[in-house]
C-alpha cells in the first residue's frame, strides 16, 4: 500500500464520492460522469452498459448510499478496486449492505470507472449479485 500514489489514491476516492452522492442525490448524471465510455455496472444477474443507467437508477430505491473507505490496486493507468457500501432505503429506512468490485482506468480526463459490480450480504450469509428475476429492473439494452 505504501507504493500507491498518493494522488491518484485521492483521486480515485473523490471520484468514487461523487459516484455515492450522485446516487444519494439521484443525479444520474453526476454517476454516469464517473464512468468511462464504454463503462458497466453489474447486478442483478445482468451488465447494464452506460445508456441503461437512466432507466436502472429510476427503478432503484431512492434513499443514501454510505460507502466505506475503498482498498485500491494500481497499476499504471488502470487499477481494481473493493468498497463496501451500506445503503439506507429513504421510504422505510432498511438497509442494504455489499460491496462493490471496481475496475478503474486513466483516462485523459483523469480515473474513472471502467466496470462496478455489485455483491449483497445477506442475513443468511449469503453472497449474491441481486435477484435477477426483478420485475422492478430494467433489461439491459442489447449491444
Amino acid at each position: 500500500m505504501a507504493d500507491l500514489p498518493i494522488a491518484d489514491v485521492v483521486e480515485l476516492e473523490q471520484l468514487l464520492a461523487k459516484y455515492a452522492i450522485g446516487m444519494t442525490k439521484d443525479d444520474i448524471d453526476a454517476v454516469i460522469e464517473v464512468f468511462t465510455e464504454d463503462g458497466t455496472y453489474r447486478a442483478f444477474g445482468d451488465t447494464y452498459r452506460l445508456s441503461d443507467f437512466p432507466a436502472l437508477v429510476a427503478a432503484a430505491p431512492k434513499g443514501l448510499f454510505m460507502v466505506g473507505p475503498p482498498a485500491f490496486e494500481l497499476d499504471g493507468d488502470t487499477g481494481t478496486g473493493e468498497q463496501p457500501l451500506c445503503f439506507v432505503d429513504q421510504t422505510n429506512h432498511q438497509m442494504r449492505i455489499g460491496y462493490y468490485s471496481d475496475t478503474y482506468r486513466r483516462t485523459p480526463d483523469g480515473w474513472r470507472l471502467h466496470t462496478r459490480a455489485m455483491t449483497f450480504l445477506r442475513k443468511s450469509g449469503a453472497r449474491d449479485s441481486g435477484r435477477a428475476h426483478d420485475p422492478t429492473r430494467p433489461q439491459p439494452s442489447t449491444p
